[in-house]
């Protein structure tokens, strides 16, 4: 069995992503791991070279900024990507430059792969998500965050990435997949408030890039305010140990009252009822669970 890994990143080196513990986090699991670097001058591909694996294969690509509106550009950089891996993997394992995937499940992750591989029902492996939140200390237990996502898919030319990259889809089709028995950590929320700030009008650029400067959103805004969650609770760790230095180097404080909620009525009595029941009700599948 051979499993290929897959990333596109841009301006990492501006935006502070940690595109490099990412990687890091899934480099035992791979056996490949292709990085699909953006055109940009601020270092990105040194930094990327500086993790120095056999493993790693690093390929280049101009980003369409006409295809802005909507972060369908993100989704057509990713299938970009996927092309790029070797045709003799059996399964190709995506991830993003702010994901990180802890150690622990790594023989668990690489055990699901093996174990579905004769199975062709199984087009991907489902993973579940942690997203953090201001800083390391806090994550979303709210329906706003999504659960889960596919992360492993077949290394199927039909199989295509999905809106602005969430997920994937198989000839328009959600695609059937079986857990992976892993999490992915999701960081893209944890920055200081001027860098948030700085990577929210970048990255708001792929969604909005038809309205004029002035319009976009948090065009007047002077820092990037934190309060604009709906529930958050605090992380117990560990974090994943390629994060260890990043969490090091943490030079800013958001403090958080996680007893605050801002529910509306019906997110209320929706919350109560997955924290009673462990269940989320009429939750958006990006997949069909077998």
């Amino acid at each position: 069995m051979k499993i290929a890994g897959f990333t596109i990143v841009r301006n990492a080196v501006l935006n502070d992503y940690p595109v490099v513990e990412a990687i890091q986090s899934i480099l035992p699991v791979v056996d490949e791991m292709v990085v699909s670097i953006g055109d940009g001058d601020d270092g990105t591909e040194e930094l990327i070279r500086s993790i120095n694996s056999p493993k790693l294969r690093i390929v280049h690509s101009v980003w369409d900024p006409t295809l802005r509106q909507g972060g369908v550009v993100l989704a057509v950089e990713t299938d970009k990507a996927f092309r790029q891996i070797s045709p003799d993997a059996d399964w190709a394992f995506y991830i993003q430059a702010d994901e990180v995937v802890p150690e622990q499940y790594h023989a668990a992750i690489r055990a699901a792969a093996e174990r579905h591989l004769a199975d062709k029902r199984v087009e991907g492996l489902l993973f579940k998500y942690l997203h953090f939140y201001g800083t390391f200390d806090y994550v979303g237990d709210s329906r706003r965050w999504y659960g889960h996502e596919v992360r492993i898919i077949r290394n199927d030319p039909t199989i295509t990435s999905y809106k602005d990259a969430q997920g994937f889809r198989r000839n328009g089709e959600k695609l059937r997949v079986k857990p992976a028995n892993g999490f992915v950590y999701h960081y893209g929320w944890v920055k200081n408030p001027q860098q948030m700030l700085q990577k929210m009008k970048h990255i708001n650029q792929f969604w909005h890039g038809d309205k004029p400067a002035d319009e976009q959103p948090l065009a007047t805004a002077e820092v990037f305010n934190f309060d604009d969650f709906d529930s958050l609770e605090r992380f117990p760790g560990p974090h994943p140990g390629v994060m260890a230095a990043r969490i090091a180097r943490l030079n800013w404080q958001v403090d958080i009252d996680v007893t605050q909620k801002r529910f509306s009525f019906k997110n209320k009595l929706l919350y109560w009822v997955e924290k009673a029941t462990g269940k989320r009700l009429f939750e958006f599948k990006n997949y069909k669970l077998l």
